[in-house]
C-alpha cells in the first residue's frame, strides 16, 4: 500500500522531481503571462516641449501651442510593444502613441523620399494586439530625468520634434539644431 500511496502522491510513475520541474515551468509561464498583462496597461497624459508648448489637435494635425488654462491639450495614450526583443536594443522602450480617445495614432511613413509624421485612424489596442511589432507606429521612448525623446522605429535617427507655436509636430534627424526633440510627459492619475 505504501508504494501505491507514493505513486499517487508523486503523480503516478512520474517522480516528485519531475512534478516539481513541471510546476516550476508552469509558474514561470504564468508569471510571464502576468508581466504581459501588467505591461499592457496603458498610460495616459499630456505632452509638452521644453518651451512649455502642449500638443493640440487642429484638424488632422498635432500642433504645439503655449500651455495656458484655456488650452485643452490632447490626451496621449502610451502602450508598450509586446515584442521588444525583436527590435533594436539600447535605444529606449518601444511604445505606441495614441492620440484622442485614442482612436488615432502617430505613424511614420515616407513621403516624397522623406520620413514624415502622420496621424492615422488606428486603435492603439489593435496595434498592440498584432502578432508582431507594427514598426511605422512604434517609437523608442528614451527618458533622462523628466525629459523624454521619441525616436521612430521605422526610421532610425528620426525624432518627433516641435518648433514654433502653432506649427505641427514633425520628424527631424537634426538633433540639437533649432528644433526641440525633448518633451515632458505628464501622466494622468
Amino acid at each position: 500500500m505504501k508504494n501505491n500511496e507514493e505513486k499517487i502522491f508523486n503523480g503516478g510513475d512520474v517522480g516528485l522531481g519531475s512534478w516539481r520541474a513541471g510546476l516550476l515551468a508552469s509558474i514561470a509561464i504564468f508569471s510571464e503571462y502576468l508581466n504581459i498583462l501588467s505591461s499592457s496597461s496603458d498610460m495616459t497624459g499630456s505632452v509638452s516641449d521644453l518651451d512649455h508648448q502642449v500638443w493640440i489637435l487642429q484638424g488632422q494635425m498635432l500642433v504645439t501651442v503655449p500651455r495656458t488654462n484655456s488650452v485643452a491639450s490632447v490626451t496621449v495614450t502610451v502602450l508598450p510593444c509586446k515584442y521588444p526583443e525583436s527590435l533594436e536594443q539600447g535605444k529606449g522602450n518601444p511604445i505606441y502613441l495614441g492620440i484622442q480617445n485614442p482612436d488615432m495614432c502617430l505613424c511614420c511613413e515616407e513621403t516624397d523620399g522623406q520620413p514624415t509624421l502622420q496621424l492615422k485612424e488606428e486603435k492603439i489596442l489593435d496595434l498592440y494586439n498584432q502578432p508582431e511589432p507594427v514598426k511605422p507606429f512604434l517609437f523608442y521612448h528614451a527618458q533622462t530625468g523628466t525629459t523624454s525623446t521619441f525616436e521612430s522605429v521605422a526610421f532610425s535617427g528620426w525624432f518627433i520634434a516641435s518648433s514654433k507655436k502653432g506649427q505641427p509636430i514633425f520628424l527631424t534627424s537634426e538633433q540639437g539644431k533649432s528644433y526641440n526633440i525633448n518633451f515632458n510627459f505628464y501622466r494622468k492619475p
